[in-house]
């Protein structure tokens, strides 16, 4: 989810994720000392642990932890921060953390497992699994394959349809895939890249009816259990009291640092529910670097997935426009190309490919990255909404193990974070700039209150509460805001959870009589997390 994007959901996905952040003192944050580690220090990742440090600091994050592998060893594992501010547990490398869409090259993987076993193919059909699937075209509904639903070429929108589970919904796994058939499509199918998170709670779906498990089971016993990943939870549903969890920390309104919420996609766990810790990773990582196979507890040898299918996952089904980085300091980063296979995004740099994805989640955003050819990964977990800090710390761990000419990418991301502010800043400014500020609403307040359906997300419902109109998304607990009047018909609710960051314009279109024909609403801030796409409702009085 999150600022382009830094959840993904949060989605959160992209290599350049960014999310705002303010230099407020947070001392219990940035003074704790890493946590132990066993092996020892590589030579070659000499000072690494103060540039951590000083990311944290540049960067408002209370936690991190990153461990890299190598030719199937762990090289380096640590943890650095509290786990939660204030208190003195400290987080280390068995720390659970939300992945987020990192989620989805386990999605991947199952799917690829099934194939090996003969119950799919990538080139299934996916209503010949699902009869009752449907996309908004019928051509789409026909042709759209198993691929299709990992490699974000579907034709719908950056983020389409996330409303339905994000925030926390009370709609089921299918009813979510149900209602995709209302969802509108905004570009031709396979025709360009577009993140979704929808479509791999599809993906879920397909698993259960092809292993005759809930996929939850199938990774706890097909995936978790046989690499070890002992402490690996399916969602935040699962997390246990005993557990070394992290508290992740969202900066309301893009400033105050808070905790955020545990939440929970219970009902698309398949994008994003995964709970795991850098040392876990590891065993996830070490598998894919040594081509789907890993050693079990009795040292032998076995293949989770078949090199055909391993690859095929980390082969570019979808490409994706190499972009100029926002900062000439974040040059030297810039792929050659750059594109999405079955849950993950492929790229290069200095030559090596890379395999890798990044996740988001309310305040807690990661990378996982892969060298496949040096057998080199790289984890980051961190327990703050900001995608420079994963970043700053990948790409310095990439250059020491690659022995690369050193770069100052910490100051480079840095230098970018500062820009996105300062364009938020100025968009904000444009729209002050453009308000009619005696334009009160044409209509009483309560001639706007009422309820509003859209046909995909369901039922929105604006009540007059003591002169002031209320906004509840009816499936949403957390989107429950207050409308204040901007200009004209048109308003901005804010929402009571403030850490949401969602802030939205609410527009009333009205008919020649002046009767409501149809809401529309958009995020305030370019900042705001994709997956809140309020662009994509229609909403018409009931």
């Amino acid at each position: 989810m999150h600022r382009l994007p830094t959840r993904s959901a949060l989605g959160l996905a992209l290599c350049l994720a960014l999310a705002p952040l303010s230099f407020a003192a947070h001392a219990q944050a940035v003074a704790a000392q890493p946590a132990a580690t066993t092996q020892a220090e590589d030579p070659r990742l000499s000072g690494f642990d103060a540039h951590v440090e000083a990311v944290r600091k540049q960067f408002d994050v209370p936690g991190i932890a990153v461990a890299i592998v190598e030719d199937g060893r762990i090289v380096y594992q640590k943890g650095f921060g509290p786990r939660e501010v204030g208190k003195p547990a400290q987080i280390d490398e068995n720390t659970l953390f939300a992945i987020a869409s990192n989620t989805k090259a386990f999605t991947a993987t199952a799917l690829s497992m099934l194939a090996d076993e003969g119950k799919l193919s990538l080139d299934d059909r996916v209503i010949d699994h699902l009869p009752w699937f449907r996309m908004s075209d019928p051509y789409v509904t026909r042709e759209m394959r198993i691929k299709d639903l990992l490699s974000h070429r579907s034709g719908l929108t950056l983020g389409a349809g996330d409303l339905l589970y994000w925030p926390t919904t009370t709609y089921t796994t299918e009813e979510v895939a149900r209602r995709l058939k209302d969802v509108p499509l905004g570009g031709s199918f396979r025709g360009q890249y577009a993140y979704d998170n929808i479509l791999f709670g599809v993906a879920e779906l397909v698993i259960e009816e092809a292993s005759g498990m809930s996929y939850e089971d199938f990774l706890r016993k097909r995936i978790f259990a046989p690499l070890g990943m002992g402490d690996t939870r399916f969602n935040s549903d699962r997390l246990e009291a005993s557990d070394n969890v992290a508290t992740g920390y969202a900066k309301a309104d893009f400033k105050d640092l808070q905790p955020a919420p545990r939440m929970t996609w219970h009902n698309v766990s398949g994008a994003g529910g995964i709970y795991s810790s850098v040392h876990d990773l590891t065993k996830w990582m070490n598998m894919h670097l040594a081509g789907g196979t890993y050693t079990d507890k009795d040292g032998k040898e076995q293949r989770l997935v078949s090199a055909k299918r391993q690859q095929g996952m980390w082969s570019i089904v979808t490409p994706i426009p190499v972009n100029e980085p926002s900062v000439a300091e974040l040059r030297p980063g810039k792929p050659n190309f750059l594109g999405y296979g079955e849950g993950w995004q492929l790229s290069d740099y200095r030559g090596n490919k890379l395999v890798w994805h990044t996740g988001g989640w309310p305040g807690m955003v990661s990378r996982l990255t892969l060298v496949p050819d040096r057998k080199l990964g790289v984890i980051v977990l961190t327990s703050q909404e900001v995608g420079a800090a994963f970043n700053a710390v990948t790409m310095q761990a990439l250059d020491a193990m690659l022995e690369a000419p050193k770069h100052d990418w910490l100051g480079a991301y840095a230098k970018a974070v500062a820009k996105s502010e300062a364009g938020a800043d100025e968009d904000w400014q444009k729209h002050l700039a453009a308000r009619a500020k005696n334009a009160p609403p044409s209509l009483p307040l309560a001639s706007y209150a009422g309820t509003f359906r859209d046909p995909w997300y369901g039922d929105v419902v604006i009540s007059n509460e003591n002169g002031k109109l209320v906004m509840r998304f009816s499936k949403t607990a957390d989107l429950v805001g207050t409308m204040e009047p901007w200009q004209h018909d048109t308003f901005i609710v804010r929402w009571h959870q403030r850490w949401l960051n969602a802030d939205a314009f609410v527009n009333f279109n009205l008919d020649a009589d002046g009767k409501i024909e149809e809401v529309r609403m958009e995020p305030v801030s370019p900042l705001t997390d994709f997956s809140f796409d309020f662009q994509d409702l229609r909403l018409e009085k009931k």
